[in-house]
């Protein structure tokens, strides 16, 4: 469906009115402390599996059997395998 120029100018009139008349809803603000709990727990979760990931490495580089690791880490030797051997090469 072609647009004419005067259309698409007359559409980025539209939303430039409709942003700066943009009133935000209180209701809708998320809480800063929360925000920046997440963003620092996700970060610390980033280098927990960073950690994880260079442990199973070294514990399979040693020869450490799958079904060990899988125990270490809290699942089967199988899950293990499956979650980690592609990553660790």
């Amino acid at each position: 469906m072609p647009r004419t120029v005067e259309e698409i100018l007359a559409h980025g009139d539209e939303l430039s009115a409709r942003f700066e008349s943009y009133e935000p809803d209180p209701a809708h603000e998320l809480d800063a402390e929360a925000v920046t709990l997440l963003r620092a727990a996700v970060v610390e979760r980033s280098v927990a599996e960073r950690h994880l990931l260079e442990a199973v490495r070294a514990a399979h580089h040693s020869g450490m059997a799958w079904s060990a690791i899988g125990s270490l880490v809290g699942t089967t030797g199988e899950a293990a395998r499956q979650r980690y051997a592609n990553k660790i090469f």
